[in-house]
């Protein structure tokens, strides 16, 4: 599977000062997200079915991944290209029966044992998370770190995205521990200028990967 996992940008309303889940995406695809994932807690499913449609149209016009938080239903729904489970959701299995490929499954870990079930469960790529502690998941518990990544790397070659706590500072450690790219919310949703936050943090993720010969590029397994 052939994709640009380099900048994966998660929407948050909340987080993004009051911009709509639409706006945010337009604006993190101006500055070279290539992923986006739809994100609300809160939200009614018809009214994120609603908002999804509007992402994956902004989406096919750019051709960037879109993925729904959660809600494999909602994501087959709207149209869009896949959903993000975590441990506590459905599993891949189940999720891989109500859809099947090319919908893609992505799926959060936290540990190797955690990645080598999601990969026979069906996972099309990993989120390794979180890395660093992080105020857009105040529930979540334990931090893999750089060490994380580097173990749950061992075990896979799926594409690895790492999300919690990743911006400007640290993207570059994420990246030489063996991720294929960096899922945000508050680093660039963020932002007084979503695009400009995206460009500058996409521009550090490049540059590190042309420094270690990385192609940018992961291959399913």
């Amino acid at each position: 599977m052939d994709r640009d996992w380099d900048l994966y940008v998660i929407t948050d309303t909340r987080i993004g000062k009051g911009r709509s889940h639409a706006e945010i995406a337009r604006l993190a695809i101006a500055g070279g997200a290539g992923i986006i994932q739809l994100r609300d807690k809160v939200c009614s499913r018809d009214n994120l079915i609603r908002v999804g449609r509007e992402i994956a149209d902004i989406a096919k016009e750019t051709g960037t991944l879109f993925i729904v938080n959660d809600l494999p239903d909602v994501a087959l729904a709207c149209g869009a290209d896949g959903v993000h489970i975590g441990q506590g959701d459905l599993p891949g299995t189940v999720v891989r029966k109500i859809a099947a490929r090319p919908f893609i499954i992505g799926v959060s870990v936290s540990t190797p044992a955690e990645a080598e079930r999601a990969v026979s469960d069906g996972a099309d790529y990993i989120a390794a998370s979180p890395v660093f502690p992080t105020g857009s998941k105040p529930d979540a518990l334990g931090f893999c770190g750089l060490e994380g990544i580097r173990r749950i790397r061992s075990v896979t070659r799926l594409p690895l995205v790492a999300i919690g706590g990743i911006g400007p500072e640290n993207a570059r450690e994420v990246i030489r521990a063996g991720a294929d790219g960096i899922a945000v919310i508050s680093a660039v949703v963020g932002a007084p200028d979503i695009t400009v936050a995206a460009r500058e943090l996409r521009a550090i993720i490049l540059e590190e990967k042309l420094s270690r010969g990385h192609h940018g590029l992961s291959h399913e397994e």
